[in-house]
């Protein structure tokens, strides 16, 4: 089989040629060229050493990225090529890095030393594919494995047990099954691995083309109650009186599966129902509580995994309207959501209001979420008036009128923004300072 290399690529690969040293890309880049997959990165691996491959690229822009370890960066143009010293790992101190690394002219050592089969094959025009521990063999059953003992691999990094599973949902494979059986036994210590890097993991689960296995993989193998415990509760869990024939977790995913890959909806999907099982009293009456709670429970989850605050404002709101009624819905009715939401949510707010009736039970009838959208795009390519900033006046105006400073200005201002959202035609100056003599007068 011969992998297309770029350009690039090959002129790096030649450049080790032509001083002795062997040259492979390796990796993610290989698998993905196989599956016939536009790779993101192309990994190189080299026998040369640190202090020599700075000898050889000197007509190359390099970056000491991470010399001591064996890594340099070298840039062509506006694109970056990591190429690293074959190395070999020894004693994991923390569940995430080597405590010494050694370099080695032995590729096979260098492969050794990574996680799964089908990320340890490595490539080059001249010897073609290199793959010593059955990666392809991996790739065409469709299985995840864990170079040897899978026990020692996870425990060199935990967050293995997480790539395991994004790269099942990525590519649609099956966990080996003594590969599952590791991360079972020590799903615990992901607990050990910074926040930051298990919601990149996270992030990647949901944007793969079928999130909803990664997240069964994650409560199957013990992972997600480490992770998200407020889904992991909702397993099992039917909601009284619901419309959506499964327990709360399997709707959840459900829901998670008919979004695109947009990472708020996905957020938002995830998350939509999490609240339910802390509120399983809830009465029909005190019906918002379960919005209020499920809202607090969504900006604790996110900030736990370090998501920045405008994504944490935006999965809030969607959650929050999720399940809005549009029934005899008005233009005032939706302009008051696009004021709640933002007009940078409001169309994955429809989204996910038809994906969850997708994952309900009931007739899929979306001819309400359909009239608000249509009234929705009306307003904005009209660009009529939401807020008082929109106004065609504004507070300095009114005080020329006799309007006081502060609050006065803000109410009057709120009074006229009133009347302008039921009729957007009366945004025009002269009928607003009619409006505002009204108002005086009738103090």
């Amino acid at each position: 089989m011969k992998v297309q290399i770029p350009k690039e690529v090959n002129r790096i690969l030649e450049l080790l040629y032509l001083n002795k040293f062997e040259g492979y890309i390796v990796g993610g880049c290989v698998r993905d060229s196989v599956l016939g997959r536009d790779p993101n990165d192309w990994d190189i691996c080299t026998s040369a050493k640190p202090h020599e491959m700075l000898n050889i690229f000197t007509q190359l822009k390099v970056i000491p990225t991470g010399l001591k370890h064996g890594t340099l960066t070298i840039v062509i143009g506006d694109k970056n090529f990591e190429i690293t010293t074959y190395r070999i790992e020894e004693r994991y101190i923390d569940g995430r890095r080597p405590e010494e690394i050694r370099f080695t002219k032995n590729l096979k050592e260098d492969l050794a030393r990574r996680d799964f089969t089908i990320n340890a094959i490595a490539y080059n025009n001249r010897d073609g594919l290199i793959d010593l521990y059955k990666g392809m063999s991996d790739i065409l059953n469709r299985k995840i494995r864990c170079i040897g003992n899978p026990l020692n691999r996870f425990d060199e990094d935990y967050l293995r047990m997480l790539r395991a599973i994004r790269f099942a949902a990525q590519l649609g494979y099956e966990i080996e099954t003594k590969t599952f059986e590791g991360i079972k036994v020590l799903s615990k210590n992901i607990t050990h691995i910074s926040k930051e890097r298990v919601r990149e993991e996270i992030n990647k689960i949901l944007l793969s083309e079928n999130p909803s296995k990664g997240f069964l993989l994650l409560s199957e193998s013990g992972l997600l109650k480490y992770i998200i415990p407020e889904l992991q509760q909702c397993v099992k869990y039917r909601y009284r009186n619901d419309h959506h024939g499964k327990d709360v977790f399997n709707h959840i995913m459900d829901v998670l599966d008919n979004t695109e890959g947009n990472l708020l909806l996905r957020l938002g999907a995830l998350l939509h129902d999490v609240g339910k099982f802390q509120l399983s009293s809830v009465h029909k009456d005190n019906i918002d509580n379960l919005h209020i709670k499920s809202m607090d429970m969504v900006e604790a989850i996110l900030k736990r995994l370090k998501y920045d605050n405008k994504t944490i404002e935006s999965v809030k709101k969607l959650v929050a309207e999720h399940g809005l009624n549009y029934d005899n819905v008005t233009a005032r009715d939706i302009k008051e959501l696009i004021n709640r939401v933002g007009i940078e949510n409001i169309d994955n707010l429809f989204k996910l209001q038809i994906a969850h009736i997708q994952g309900s039970k009931l007739t899929c009838n979306f001819s309400n979420i359909n009239k608000a959208k249509d009234l929705c795009e009306k307003i904005l390519k009209e660009k009529q008036p939401l807020t008082v900033k929109e106004l065609d006046i504004n507070g300095h105006e009114l005080m020329k009128y006799g309007v006081g400073k502060g609050k006065e200005i803000g109410s009057i201002l709120n009074r006229l923004l009133d009347i302008v959202l039921d009729n957007p035609s009366l945004n025009r100056k002269d009928l607003l300072i009619n409006e505002v003599e009204k108002i005086l007068n009738q103090k």
